[in-house]
């Protein structure tokens, strides 16, 4: 199984941008999908996660301004981010639970992350 992201980029403060990840492989099921995100110097946090029945969830710092969406049919989760801010600066990554066709459980798996840059 492997996660593709992409979307990033330098965007002004106030700027949008949206992320995408496409999972592909030997898929069975994929539970929840997510997006976290590490800046330098900090750990990584969950950003904003929706499960298969398309719940959603998101950390406190970008609520109202970042949304997160999936086309199951493509295995495809979005961050659709919006009113951008220089702390939103950092590398994103995308997160999948998936079960595949010879696994029991569903486990995670990870994008290699992309760059978001938030920059007059």
């Amino acid at each position: 199984v492997q996660l593709q992201a992409s979307g990033g980029g330098l965007v002004q403060p106030g700027g949008s941008l949206t992320l995408s990840c496409a999972a592909s492989g030997s898929i069975f099921s994929i539970n929840d999908m997510g997006w976290y995100r590490q800046a330098p110097g900090n750990q990584r946090e969950l950003v904003a996660v929706i499960t298969s029945g398309g719940s959603t969830n998101y950390a406190d710092s970008v609520k109202g301004r970042f949304t997160i969406s999936r086309d199951s049919a493509k295995n495809t989760v979005y961050l659709q981010m919006n009113s951008l801010k220089p702390e939103d600066t950092a590398v994103y990554y995308c997160n999948a639970l998936v079960r595949t066709y010879t696994s029991t459980w569903a486990i995670p798996y990870w994008g290699q992350g992309t760059l978001v840059t938030v920059s007059s």
